[in-house]
């Protein structure tokens, strides 16, 4: 890419709707500040569960053809974030959904959860040296909740961001680019109780069970949290993504389910943990920014 804006983010994730639950607020807010967000998604989500019954023909072990229509519910919710480059991690069904931990699918050939990792972090390194992030987003080490896809992301991209920076790896492809701050996923404890008290006092037959806190994702005590970006403005477009991501998501009002018809809060701020890289807080206990700090980019 030529003329690349000030501000460059790149965030990996799993599967389809991933993002959007997780950054749909942040990665409005950034695009509609000018940055470039990149979106890279490492699998199509073959393996998912089907909401709707008029689309459960989908399903992997009907049709079998989850993956492409989860690929246009990603450009629908990619246009409601005001997302442009949005990619698949070397190319759309490179890697297939590894299904849930344990299950036969985890080893099936072109799986996620089997791919080398350094193989598949080398078409990251393409993205990372074209697009030159100075931010990447990504999982913890347990993927957030365990899914072997999510714990693959996190591993392929923290090997990718070391191999991108090395100038003797593959020195003709792409000069080589250190990401100067790398953020985990998060959610405070304080934050998720609060969301699921209000889901129980407002909404307590929204859907046919409510999760407990400890399903969610990326729930970790509150001083691991480094980084708050505020998303008021952003509710809606993070909601019409949520909702774009219709065989995966159902959303009442400032709630959503899985496939489990458990009710969970939709956080539109959202939390991050950084772990590599200069915290940049002027002299409060969280940033605002993700780019905080980042010469060039920090406002």
């Amino acid at each position: 890419m030529t003329d690349l804006p000030a501000r460059r983010l790149l965030l990996v994730h799993a599967h389809p709707d991933d993002e959007s639950i997780n950054n749909g607020a942040t990665m409005a807010r950034y695009a509609a500040d000018g940055a470039l967000v990149t979106l890279v998604t490492c699998t199509l989500g073959e393996e998912g569960e089907v909401i709707p019954p008029a689309l459960a023909h989908l399903a992997a072990d009907r049709d079998d053809t989850l993956g492409p229509y989860r690929r246009g519910e990603l450009a629908a919710a990619m246009k409601e974030l005001g997302v442009t480059d949005h990619r698949f991690l070397g190319g759309p069904g490179r890697y297939r959904d590894s299904g849930m931990m344990g299950a036969e699918q985890n080893s099936r050939p072109g799986a996620f959860w089997s791919a080398d990792v350094d193989e598949a972090a080398g078409h990251l390194v393409d993205v990372i040296r074209e697009v030159r992030p100075q931010v990447l987003v990504t999982y913890d080490p347990d993927g957030g909740y365990g899914h072997p896809d999510h714990i693959q992301a996190h591993r392929v991209a923290t090997r990718a961001a070391g191999l991108a920076a090395d100038p003797a790896y593959r020195p003709g492809a792409g000069a080589p680019h250190t990401i100067a701050k790398i953020y985990w996923n998060r959610v405070p404890r304080t934050v998720a109780e609060d969301g699921f008290a209000r889901l129980r006092a407002t909404a307590p037959d929204a859907f046919p069970g409510i999760a407990a806190i400890d399903d969610v994702p990326g729930v970790v005590n509150d001083t691991s949290v480094t980084t708050e970006i505020d998303g008021t403005g952003y509710e809606g477009a993070k909601a019409a993504a949520m909702r774009a991501h219709a065989t995966q998501i159902a959303l009442q009002g400032p709630f959503f389910a899985l496939s489990n018809d458990l009710g969970q809060p939709v956080l539109t701020t959202e939390y991050y943990e950084l772990v590599n890289g200069t915290p940049d807080t002027s002299g409060e206990t969280l940033e605002h920014d993700l780019f905080a700090g980042v010469p060039g980019a920090d406002q």
